[in-house]
């Protein structure tokens, strides 16, 4: 009886299959005879006319010999075309498709088919998303042919892995930016209804997850609270671009070459591959967390050759030619939208407003629609395959508020694109071959601001060499904004190395870096962290002219008397042991500051001086030394207070009463709920070299 039942769902699952094949064969063909109908240059018939039987046979042939040519040649040309950077590919999808079509045209044995280039562009453009959106219509009231459709987009290995067993996995999505209290305004605006399901926000409904904020570091940027959060350690890590005396190199968070070394020396110091290293898989981050499954990460993006396996994420979603034609048109809206709102912006003469032309729209639609669609296609993969854990960065929001502002309209619509995501990647779990607990965390948040330069007319770099003596140049020049995404689109161009060079023009003069509005002065001719009596005696005016500067909030130095400073205006300087009964120039930051500079002052790379900006309590705004109307990288608001969203069964991030500081604090409480969900699956130590745990 048993082979029986099953010998006869096969057979159900079979009719079914032919069923909707079947049937979206007729929607294509449909679709065929009107955009033949429609179109001037796309002929089905021969010049003296064909009977109207003709003509539907013809196009029902042109149907099927297209979608078996999508079905077949497609993944292969798209492998093949992994070898050209990925926006290129983004561009060869139309051309690719409308080749497809004239093939299929041209092998048609009825009739004389016909179609001009261009035209035959868009019909396969058109055809394909017909042909998606009516597989998906109907696998969707099949949940095991839905769950076949998605399981297209998994690891093409996977059939090689063993099967799954019934303990949970752990998904993290870390949304970009977004910091705790934006997530609860939107929550309570009902701009992410899948997140507002979660915490119980709608009448009636039950919780399941936990929302808590937790305290980043001084550094308040992705490079340090990713590194410490799938590395266990940030150490060494003081903001996120910096000088290091002892190699003459700026080390920059989003530059492989510096993801590459960051992640060495995590490992090195905690003689573990990371949190990923059991079955795991690292998404769109910028390093790996020890994950043997990668796609669009950083850490191994400058790699040439086979080692780069991080490309491998663009086949398993360009592989579908629907995906692609869908993504190229989303891409191409995206880009219109930031043009329509950069100009209602400048047009309003909003402020504070910051340039958003060049390349910034191009940057914007490959961040929210190219690096998300692909980074959500890895994850159902994941989820289908059953991994263990996987951890995937959405970097979509961050980018958007860095230059329409965390609380715009602009960023706003890009949360509600996000809480979709989310809601489709719990549809999928839901069909996964384990359970899975959806954890959801950002790394830092964004505060609001003008800029340094907007407000002084002049950059801290300008502000500088003043304090020196030095020559400052009559127009200030704009400090290039640093961003995940614009890393993303050089690792997708094949460019990975950005274009930044810090070097003085006289080797005496001074290295000045941003990040977000943390400033770093680093005197590169010599060779040890200066300190504030070799300062004072070398340029008595600087450390007077930057902290009574009504820009800057506080400076941190060295001091050969004290060990460390904290510098304020009015000559204020608190000894760094003495900052926890007076805060100085502190109190303005809230709790936790004084630990997190004396944490940063023990850095072997902290710079010869630290500067955080002005913070003005009352509205949570700072003062970027970027170009930057929503920044982050240093102290002051609410970049400082991320949010983590967990599941109820798992156990609390912390005590009742307690606070969660520190992305290494982070990294422990995942590592917990790791072994809460699936036993000892995560080793203690790594026993592969760190360059082989890296990869």
């Amino acid at each position: 009886m048993r082979s029986v039942g099953v010998r006869g769902g096969w057979w159900r699952r079979a009719a079914s299959q032919v069923g909707r094949s079947v049937a979206v064969w007729g929607v294509s063909t449909v679709t065929m005879l009107v955009l033949a109908g429609i179109l001037p240059d796309f002929q089905l018939q021969s010049a003296d006319g064909d009977s109207a039987t003709t003509i539907a046979v013809t196009a029902a042939l042109g149907a099927g010999a297209f979608g078996l040519l999508s079905a077949v040649v497609w993944p292969l040309l798209v492998r093949l075309l992994l070898l050209v950077p990925a926006l290129v590919l983004g561009l060869l999808v139309f051309f690719l498709n409308g080749s497809l079509l004239l093939l299929a045209l041209r092998i048609n044995p009825s009739g004389q088919p016909e179609a001009a280039p261009e035209t035959a562009v868009i019909v396969a453009a058109v055809m394909s998303a017909v042909a998606s959106a009516t597989g998906a219509a109907l696998a969707v009231r099949d949940d095991e042919a839905y769950r076949r459709r998605l399981h297209r987009l998994a690891d093409r290995r996977r059939g090689r892995r063993p099967p799954c067993d019934s303990t949970p996995g752990t998904l993290v999505i870390q949304l970009d930016g977004v910091g705790h209290d934006v997530l609860c305004d939107a929550v309570d605006e009902q701009l992410m209804p899948t997140v507002a399901r979660w915490l119980g926000a709608g009448p009636g409904q039950e919780p399941s997850h936990r929302l808590v904020p937790w305290r980043t570091d001084w550094s308040s940027q992705t490079g340090a609270s990713q590194l410490g959060i799938l590395h266990g350690t940030n150490h060494d890590v003081p903001a996120f671009r910096w000088y290091e005396k002892d190699t003459g190199e700026v080390m920059v968070c989003n530059r492989p070459t510096s993801a590459v070394e960051l992640q060495r020396r995590a490992v090195a110091r905690t003689r573990d591959g990371g949190l990923l290293t059991a079955d795991g898989a690292s998404r769109g981050n910028l390093f790996s967390g020890g994950a043997g499954e990668l796609a669009l990460v950083l850490s191994v993006s400058a790699r040439r050759g086979p080692g780069n396996r991080s490309r491998a994420g663009y086949f398993a979603y360009f592989s579908d030619p629907a995906n692609a034609v869908r993504t190229a048109l989303s891409f191409v809206a995206e880009v219109g939208r930031e043009i329509g709102q950069s100009l209602r912006a400048r047009m309003r003469r909003q402020r504070p407003r910051v340039s958003r032309g060049g390349l910034y729209p191009l940057v914007r639609a490959f961040a929210t629609v190219v690096e998300r669609d692909v980074v959500v296609a890895a994850v159902v993969g994941d989820l289908l395959a059953g991994r263990t854990a996987v951890y995937a960065d959405l970097v979509a929001y961050d980018e958007v508020a860095h230059h329409s502002g965390p609380r715009s309209r602009d960023a706003a619509k890009v949360l509600q694109r996000l809480d979709r995501s989310l809601a489709l990647i719990e549809k999928v779990a839901e069909h996964a071959p384990r359970p899975y607990r959806i954890v959801v965390l950002s790394d830092h948040g964004q505060s609001p601001g003008e800029t340094f330069r907007a407000r002084y007319g002049l950059t801290l770099g300008d502000l500088v060499r003043a304090g020196c003596g030095l020559h400052v140049p009559r127009r200030a020049q704009g400090t290039r904004s640093g961003a995940e995404a614009r890393a993303a689109v050089r690792a997708a161009l094949r460019r990975p190395e950005g274009g930044e060079h810090h070097r003085p023009a006289r080797h005496s003069e001074p290295i000045v870096l941003a990040s977000g509005n943390l400033g770093l002065v680093s005197f590169p001719d010599v060779p040890h962290r200066m300190s504030r009596e070799e300062l004072d005696a070398r340029h008595p005016g600087l450390l007077p002219t930057l902290a009574n500067h009504p820009g800057i909030g506080f400076l941190l130095v060295r001091s050969e008397e004290h060990g460390g400073l904290v510098l304020g205006a009015r000559g204020a300087q608190i000894p760094l042991d003495q900052l926890d009964a007076d805060p100085g120039p502190l109190a303005a930051f809230g709790p936790g500051a004084a630990d997190a500079v004396r944490r940063t002052h023990s850095f072997p790379h902290a710079p010869d001086i630290m500067v955080n900006s002005f913070h003005d309590p009352a509205d949570g705004e700072v003062l970027a030394f970027e170009e930057q109307i929503g920044s982050h990288g240093g102290l002051g608001g609410a970049q400082t207070r991320p949010f983590l969203l967990s599941p109820l069964v798992c156990s609390p991030p912390v005590e009742e009463g307690g606070e969660l500081v520190g992305a290494e604090q982070v990294h422990r409480v995942l590592r917990r709920w790791l072994s809460e969900a699936a036993g000892p699956q995560v080793p203690l130590a790594a026993e592969a070299e760190p360059e082989e745990r890296a990869a």
